[in-house]
């Protein structure tokens, strides 16, 4: 009798080796060009694994991050891929899915936390600003005045970038920042403080910016107000637009991460998470390179046709 039970348990119950395997990618927003790489280059690379892929926009809302963490977990997704909204107020969700069993690989944006996420990988937002920094002096001949446009103020990466920026610049008497303010790494905003900005201080003579998106914005601003012969637009980020623009000499700079290899690693540590591996480091810096109009055409992807 009991042979014939377990007879039939096997060919009518499921186990759990039956259910789909699953990974969430959860990213701050799809609003910026940017991030859509990150999580669509996340989602690939789980479904080249073997995973299905399900992309959350949290649209750069913890609260809304919180419910897409809730939902992952009650869903049954094995792992999370997750680019968080705010280096502080994501760390509650991160830990509630580690609670859950549920392993969080961080992509780009990190939490301030070392005991949540299973491992972070991310940009070296620093270093690569430490370059741009130096750039920017020796473009500016190490004088003139500037404006600094920063990311969102409760994220890492805008203060690591802005730091690493300082650590070079402030070192020249010659360079005054006459503004700092946020423009939230979107477009538009930066284009309307660049904006407000110029009619206190419509003499300057740069405006580096802790986003490609924003750059854009700053320049749009620039050609509103007839300057942008005058003034030189540093970025960072290596989105495409920017990189055409560099190409097309309108912005003189930017730091190109590799959001391809973030996305990759992510997924496929969580992969070998799900098959046993354990030990991971828990912070992975990724190389960020200078791009300028000096060496962007050994960066140039060909036309598609």
């Amino acid at each position: 009798m009991i042979w014939l039970l377990l007879l039939l348990a096997s060919c009518t119950g499921k186990t759990d080796t039956d259910q789909p395997k699953k990974m969430a990618v959860i990213v701050s927003t799809l609003n910026n060009p940017w991030f859509v790489v990150l999580a669509e280059g996340a989602a690939a690379e789980a479904k080249r694994l073997g995973y299905e892929a399900k992309i959350f926009d949290s649209q750069n809302n913890p609260a809304l991050e919180a419910d897409h963490f809730e939902n992952a977990i009650v869903s049954g997704f094995g792992a999370i891929l997750l680019n968080p909204t705010d280096s502080e107020g994501s760390i509650v969700n991160v830990a509630k899915a580690k609670e859950a069993g549920v392993p969080v690989f961080c992509m780009d944006r990190e939490v301030n936390a070392s005991d949540v996420a299973t491992s972070q990988i991310l940009s070296d937002n620093y270093s690569g600003c430490v370059a741009i920094g130096e750039y920017f002096v020796q473009t500016m001949n190490r004088r003139g005045s500037y404006v600094e446009i920063l990311g969102m103020v409760g994220d890492n990466n805008t203060w690591n970038r802005s730091k690493g920026f300082h650590s070079v610049v402030d070192r020249y008497p010659g360079l005054k920042m006459v503004a700092q303010q946020s423009g939230d790494f979107d477009r538009n905003k930066a284009m309307d403080v660049l904006e407000s900005i110029l009619q206190a201080h419509p003499d300057i003579d740069a405006v580096f910016c802790g986003n490609d998106a924003m750059a854009l914005g700053a320049y749009q601003a620039l050609v509103s107000a007839g300057k942008v012969q005058i003034v030189k637009v540093f970025g960072f980020d290596g989105a495409d637009d920017v990189m055409t623009s560099i190409r097309d000499r309108k912005i003189r700079a930017t730091g190109l991460q590799s959001p391809q290899t973030m996305a990759k690693t992510a997924a496929q540590f969580a992969d070998q998470w799900l098959n046993g591996k354990r030990d991971f480091a828990q912070r992975i810096p990724v190389a960020v390179e200078l791009i300028t109009q000096a060496n962007i055409a050994d960066y140039e992807t060909p036309d598609k046709p």
